[in-house]
């Protein structure tokens, strides 16, 4: 326990039993939750004999874990929630919103669909006063509001989306005892890190394992190394100018993020089994070097979910860990993360869909699910101490620390290039193309589509 607010297992499992009457996890009014704003909350909102509808894409545990958020905004309200998950929610979502059966509210998993439901009058505004709220009350918040600002069918722009559910994207995993009988500090900044890359070569080892394998969508791990490195050489703007082809791929700002790669992932000394085996190597595979003894490879950058594919006896904190894949300090750009996440967007406007609306805007609306874990947010007013395990909770730092939020560029480019030329893009590039023929490949591909 890191401080004395951390909530351990046995205080959660004495919560949830005197929450049993009320089929709630956890007991209104107990433990490190924040429910002063919940009970002010419950006064302003009597919803009774209402029911909320919502879709979204969370099946099996995830739908157990929201279920059990939405059950306290029915203590709050009377009102009832009615969620459905669904593994074709993209599909759903636009069947029913033409057929006028859409829910209350829809959760999106990317960014682009809900625009394009926006442009079409599929989605409304959320609240006045949202957005402001979401600048000031999220970390990058203005990352957030752009990411949920849409172009509606009128021309202007409005908030549309509340983000929820957020993924990182920014993490560079190792093994805590190599790095320790090595002597290896981890590194605050790019510079930092390079220097460590060349360090670990001149003591005999390899700093990287590197894989882009992935079956027919081989290519895309390089993908969120350029994103990465584009957020780490670029303003955010001009990252945005990218995604949405307002700058051309070959544009020199690209090319120089493609080469920043190709300085870890092109040199034989550098990666496990030299710069040929990246293409070849099967992402899922890749970071098994960490665990070799002595180490095939002392690091490797990949998003929250790789643990995953660790072998069985990998232990968090112990023979693997993870630090934030830092940013270049020369060229004092804040602290940009990369990632994912869920947003919330209202399909079918009612009084229930605005309280639920209000109701996420609490920070104990994340915080219920950050306690049964699984669950990152970029909410500022949560307690991180209520985050179910020191994983969770150090990614939970870095989105609070966060000074810039973009989503994962290849989600919201047209699938043609972001899941199609530019993962196979990259794969020519570590085989040995040129950043600039590959940019140029790509970008005459996004005119062919326009």
């Amino acid at each position: 326990m890191k401080t004395s607010l951390y909530v351990s297992a046995a205080t959660l499992a004495l919560v949830a039993g005197a929450a049993q009457a009320q089929d709630l996890p956890f007991a209104i009014g107990e433990g490190d939750f924040a429910w002063d704003s919940y009970n002010e909350f419950a006064e302003a909102n009597d919803l009774s004999g209402q029911t909320v509808t919502i879709t979204g894409p969370w099946t099996g545990r995830e739908k157990e874990k929201v279920d059990a958020v939405f059950r306290y905004f029915t203590e709050a309200t009377g009102a009832e929630v009615n969620y459905s998950g669904s593994d074709s929610f993209e599909q759903d979502i636009v069947i029913s919103s033409r057929a006028g059966t859409a829910p209350n509210l829809a959760v999106f998993p990317q960014p682009g669909l809900a625009s394009d439901m926006a442009s079409q009058g599929a989605l409304t505004p959320l609240p006045e006063g949202t957005a402001d709220w979401v600048a000031e009350n999220f970390a990058a918040g203005e990352s957030w509001v752009d990411l949920g600002t849409y172009t509606g069918p009128d021309g202007n722009d409005n908030l549309y989306g509340l983000f929820y559910r957020v993924d990182v994207k920014s993490l560079v995993w190792y093994n805590p005892i190599a790095f320790d009988e090595a002597g290896y500090d981890i590194p605050e900044t790019m510079e930092e890190l390079k220097e460590l890359t060349e360090d670990i070569v001149d003591d005999g080892g390899t700093p990287w394992c590197i894989g882009l394998g992935s079956g027919a969508a081989t290519g895309w791990p390089a993908t969120d190394w350029v994103e990465d490195l584009m957020l780490r050489t670029q303003e955010p703007a001009v990252y945005d100018q990218w995604v949405n082809n307002e700058i051309p791929f070959d544009d020199p700002a690209v090319i120089g993020a493609i080469e920043e790669f190709g300085w870890f992932a092109r040199n034989d000394d550098y990666v496990q089994g030299g710069a040929e085996a990246v293409a070849t190597t099967d992402f899922r595979d890749s970071p098994a070097g960490l665990f070799a003894i002595p180490p095939d490879c002392y690091m490797h950058r990949q998003a929250s979910f790789i643990p995953a594919f660790f072998p069985e006896d990998a232990e968090q904190g112990e023979n693997v860990d993870f630090f934030y894949f830092p940013a270049i300090e020369e060229n004092d750009l804040g602290t940009p993360v990369l990632g994912a996440g869920t947003l919330f967007g209202i399909t079918n406007p009612s009084e229930g869909a605005n309280a639920m609306i209000e109701f996420l805007k609490l920070p104990v609306a994340h915080e219920l699910w950050m306690a049964q874990g699984g669950f990152l947010t970029a909410h500022g007013g949560v307690n991180l101490d209520l985050y179910a395990d020191d994983s969770l909770r150090a990614q939970g730092e870095i989105l609070a620390g966060a000074t810039t939020f973009r989503f994962d560029a290849s989600d919201l480019m047209p699938s043609e290039i972001g899941a199609g030329a530019f993962w196979t893009g990259m794969v020519d590039y570590v085989t040995g193309a040129e950043a600039g023929t590959v940019a140029s490949e790509i970008q005459t591909r996004w005119d062919s589509i326009k």
